[in-house]
C-alpha cells in the first residue's frame, strides 16, 4: 500500500535558483548535527554531506553535479520539510536506510547557473581523468563508503517526450556496465527500484515518465559506479507543460526521491519485478520550446520557413531567479519536430532589422 504523499515545498527556497551561500547557511543553521564538510570546490566553496538514518541499507546520493540542475537539491530540501510533519514516516524510512546526501557537488557552477564547473569541466564525464577538484571528493566517498545503492540526480532539457506528445517530466536509468549493455545483477537491482518509483508516479503523471537510453559511457559516473559494484539509479527531472520554473517537476521529483528511498529500504537488494522496467517508454527527442510555422521572410525571392526557438536559462548576478532568453536553434523545414507552443504565421509579417533570423542568436524579430 502506498502512503499518500502530502507534498510540502520548503519555504526557504521558493525559486528555481538556489544561492550556494543561502544553502550553506540553511544547512548549518538547521542541520548542523547531520552535516559535515567533505571538501571544497575549485573556488573554495564548501561541499557538504548530510547523513540521515541508521538503517542497514546504505545509500549515496548527490545533487547539482551540473550546476544548472537544481531540482534534486530542492527535492532533498522539500523531503526534509515533509518529514517535519511526518515523524513516524521519517522514522520508518530512516530505520531501513542510512542516506549520505551530498548537496551541490558543483557549487561554483551552481552559483553561475552553468552545467560545468569553474574550469569548464563536465563532472559527469570526469570519472577516469579526475581533472576537476570536486569529482574526486564524490569518487573517494563512493569507493570507501560500502554503499548498497547510489542515486545520481540530474535534470534534462525540455526537448524530451515519452511518446512524441507528452513531456518526459521524469526519466530514469539503470546505467549499463559495458558496451554490450548486458543486464547484470546490479542493473536488475536498480531496475527494481525504478519499477517501484514508476508504479506510484505513473498514477500521478500518466504518460510522463520515461527511461533514458542505456548507451554505455566509459567516462561517466553512473556507468562506472555500476562497474564498481554499486547499483546506481539516474534521475532526470524534465519538462511539465507551461512550467519552465519547474514547480511541478520539483514536486514530482521530491515524491520520486521519497519513493526511491522507500523502495530501496524495502527491496534490500532484491531484483523483484525488474523486467517491468523494459515497459517504461524510452525518451524521445521530439520538441522545441516554440516553433513559428510558415514564416514569410522579406526577401526578394519567395522564402517561407519554420523557425524553432529554445529558451536559454541564464543567471544574472544579483537576481533571485534565473531568466529565460529565447534563442533561434533551427530554421527551414522543422516539420519533423513539434513545439510546446506553435504559432502559425500565415498572413502575418516578419518584422526584423535583418532579412533572415540568425541561428544561435537571441530572437530579435516580431511577428505581426
Amino acid at each position: 500500500m502506498h502512503t499518500i504523499f502530502d507534498y510540502r515545498k520548503n519555504p526557504d527556497f521558493p525559486n528555481r535558483y538556489i544561492s550556494p551561500e543561502k544553502l550553506f547557511s540553511y544547512l548549518q543553521t538547521n542541520y548542523s548535527d547531520y552535516i559535515s564538510e567533505v571538501g571544497k570546490s575549485y573556488l573554495g566553496k564548501p561541499i557538504f554531506k548530510m547523513t540521515v538514518g541508521n538503517g542497514p541499507t546504505k545509500v549515496l546520493a548527490w545533487s547539482q553535479m551540473h550546476g544548472n540542475e537544481a531540482n534534486a537539491t530542492h527535492a532533498m530540501l522539500d523531503l526534509l520539510e515533509y518529514f517535519k510533519s511526518q515523524p513516524e514516516l521519517e522514522k520508518e524510512i530512516y530505520g531501513k536506510i542510512t542516506l549520505d546526501f551530498i548537496f551541490m557537488l558543483n557549487p561554483d557552477g551552481s552559483e553561475k547557473w552553468t552545467r560545468r564547473n569553474a574550469l569548464d569541466i563536465d563532472m559527469n564525464r570526469d570519472y577516469l581523468k579526475m581533472s576537476s577538484k570536486e569529482f574526486p571528493i564524490l569518487k573517494k566517498i563512493a569507493e570507501n563508503g560500502n554503499y548498497d545503492y547510489a542515486l545520481n540526480l540530474h535534470e534534462q532539457r525540455t526537448i524530451f517526450t515519452t511518446d512524441g506528445e507528452n513531456p518526459a517530466t521524469l526519466s530514469f536509468l539503470a546505467p549499463s556496465e559495458n558496451f554490450e549493455r548486458e543486464i547484470t545483477e546490479n542493473r536488475k537491482k536498480a531496475m527494481a527500484v525504478i519499477v517501484r518509483i514508476n508504479d506510484t508516479l505513473k498514477e500521478m503523471i500518466p504518460n510522463q515518465i520515461a527511461r533514458y537510453s542505456d548507451e554505455f559511457y566509459p567516462t561517466s559516473t553512473g556507468d562506472n559506479f555500476m562497474k564498481m559494484g554499486i547499483p546506481s539509479i539516474l534521475y532526470e527531472g524534465g519538462h511539465f507543460p507551461d512550467d519552465y520554473k519547474r514547480e511541478n517537476t520539483r514536486k514530482f521529483y521530491t515524491i520520486a526521491l521519497y519513493e526511491g528511498l522507500k523502495a530501496i529500504g524495502e527491496l534490500k537488494g532484491s531484483t523483484e519485478n525488474w523486467e517491468e522496467y523494459q515497459k517504461i517508454p524510452e525518451n524521445k527527442e521530439t520538441h522545441y520550446d516554440m516553433i513559428y510555422r510558415n514564416v514569410k521572410l522579406n526577401t526578394d525571392f519567395e522564402c517561407v520557413l519554420d523557425i524553432a526557438v529554445q529558451y536559454k536559462e541564464e543567471y544574472f548576478e544579483g537576481d533571485d531567479e534565473i531568466s529565460f532568453t529565447p534563442i533561434v536553434v533551427e530554421v527551414g523545414d522543422v516539420g519533423k519536430k513539434k513545439g510546446w507552443k506553435e504559432i502559425d504565421c500565415r498572413g502575418k509579417k516578419f518584422i526584423s532589422e535583418r532579412k533572415f533570423p540568425k541561428l544561435d542568436a537571441e530572437v530579435d524579430f516580431t511577428i505581426e
